[in-house]
This record gives C-alpha cells, sequence and structure tokens, in this order.
C-alpha cells in the first residue's frame, strides 16, 4: 500500500482557527515534517498530539529529502506543516510535492488558515482577480522592479514583509507605484494586537514610520494604479544613468529602468544608445 504526503495548513496566530481535520490527520500521520520542529511542538502539545518530529525547511539537504520521499514509499503518511499558515505558499514544501508528483505518490491538501487569503478579505478592495509576490527581494533594485510590475498588474498584489523592512518597502511602493495608490497593511493577523491600516501608500507609511518600533509580520495589499503617468525622456536618461553609475549593464540598465518606470524596454535601450 502506498504512502500519503497531506499538506496541512496550521493556524497563524490564533491556535482555535485549526480544523477538526487537521487534527485528525496530524493524530494519524506516522510522522511531521516540520518547518520548526520546536515551533510545531508547541501546537502538537497544545492539542495533546503526541507524534515523531522531522525538520523540513528551505535548507534542507538531498538526504532529507531521500529520507521522506523513502518513507512514502514504504507506505508512510507523513503531514507536512510551516511555522504557520499553508505550507508551500512562501513556505517550503514545493520540491516535496514536486517529487511525491513525480513518483505517484498520493498527495492531499487540508484547506485552512491563509495570511494571503485573510488579508485579501480584509483590504475592502475588489479581488475578484489578483496576484501574489510574497516576499519581495532584499535588494533595493531588484525590488523597484518587481514593484514596478505590481504597479502595472493592473489589479490588487499581495506582499509578505518583515517588520524591520516594513518602512522602507512602503516608502519604495509610494516612490514606484505612487503615494496615492491605495494599500492595506495587515499585521499580526488573528492574534492579540491584530492591526489593520488602510489608506493611500502615503498615510500607511506615516502610520509606522512614526513608531519606536514595528513589531509583527505584515501582509501588504496593493490596489491597483489608477493611472500610469507616461516617464518623460528627461526622467528616463536620470534613470539610466544612476543605474549605470550603480555597475549595471547596458542591458540590465535598460531592463530594470523599463520595469521601474513603466515603458517599453525597446524606448529605454534606444534612449541608452543615443546616450
Amino acid at each position: 500500500m502506498g504512502g500519503k504526503l497531506s499538506i496541512v495548513a496550521t493556524p497563524i496566530g490564533n491556535l482555535g482557527d485549526i480544523t477538526l481535520r487537521a487534527l485528525k490527520t496530524l493524530e494519524q500521520a506516522d510522522l511531521v515534517a516540520a518547518e520548526d520542529t520546536r515551533h510545531t511542538v508547541k501546537l502538537l502539545n497544545h492539542f495533546e498530539i503526541k507524534k515523531k518530529l522531522v525538520s523540513f525547511h528551505e535548507y534542507s539537504n538531498e538526504a532529507r529529502y531521500g529520507e521522506l520521499v523513502g518513507a512514502l514509499r514504504e507506505g508512510k503518511h507523513i503531514a507536512l506543516v510551516s511555522d504557520a499558515g499553508t505550507p508551500v505558499i512562501s513556505d517550503p514544501g514545493y520540491g516535496l510535492v514536486k517529487r511525491c508528483v513525480e513518483e505517484g505518490i498520493e498527495v492531499e491538501s487540508l484547506p485552512g488558515a491563509c495570511a494571503a487569503v485573510t488579508a485579501v478579505t480584509l483590504c475592502g478592495m475588489d479581488c475578484s482577480r489578483f496576484s501574489f509576490y510574497g516576499f519581495l527581494n532584499t535588494k533595493s533594485g531588484v525590488r523597484k522592479k518587481e514593484l514596478g510590475e505590481i504597479r502595472d498588474a493592473g489589479k490588487p498584489c499581495v506582499i509578505y514583509e518583515s517588520p524591520n523592512r516594513i518602512v522602507k518597502t512602503l516608502k519604495d511602493i509610494c516612490e514606484v507605484c505612487g503615494k496615492d495608490v491605495r494599500v492595506c497593511a495587515c499585521r499580526e493577523l488573528t492574534k492579540v494586537y491584530e492591526e489593520v491600516v488602510r489608506g493611500t501608500a502615503k498615510e500607511v507609511l506615516d502610520v509606522f514610520a512614526d513608531r519606536e518600533a514595528v513589531k509583527g509580520e505584515f501582509v501588504l495589499v496593493v490596489g491597483a494604479a489608477r493611472h500610469v503617468r507616461e516617464a518623460s525622456e528627461e526622467e528616463i536618461v536620470r534613470a539610466l544613468q544612476e543605474s549605470l553609475a550603480r555597475g549595471m549593464t547596458k542591458k540590465d540598465a535598460a531592463a530594470y529602468v523599463a520595469a521601474l518606470l513603466g515603458v517599453p524596454k525597446n524606448r529605454t535601450y534606444q534612449i541608452l544608445l543615443d546616450l
């Protein structure tokens, strides 16, 4: 009899959000593969579930993959959990699921808590269509390029952010997407100090920039831009010169500025050739 991998969503804060099906699966599984066993053992202890735990995270090596896939081949039932929310969504798990699919091992996913979906329901924007970006790149240039894509998406986009980078990211949103773009910032979702701040990017920035310390994980919903102004040739030239001064190649500078300012890449490249 073949094994089974169960993707189990766990609470993002409030333990009352665990589902009955998730509890039953955790009780029945032969072992639990957890992003951080120290975190997951607290969840299991709270619900009086005694289960073998193994660590499985984004840095897991080939030996750990082999161990888990081998157990599944032998008919074991493994429950995959992350520290909070639904595994694979900006959390470890994709590689293991991929291998199971390739080998014909049964995979099931248990619906449950997801910070991105929770924020979307709270934002007050039309999210009948939205894009999920997860955590943006920590490098400023790449992050601004990603924000250029968000600005031009024509629909709300969801971003995850840490408390130590939230102010910087909101400043970048103001710069790239515009100060008036709608933003909903959700902090500490489902926890005791849950906070939801809605307004323009500038208004939301002002709220958190004025605090001495910002704590808790964030989910940002960035609204669709109402209108993107056509960048002038002077703005493109200035951005290209700044990019080249930072050591970018001409090809990379043209692509970066095109995404940053929302203009065709062939236009930025032609202007670059004429400099």
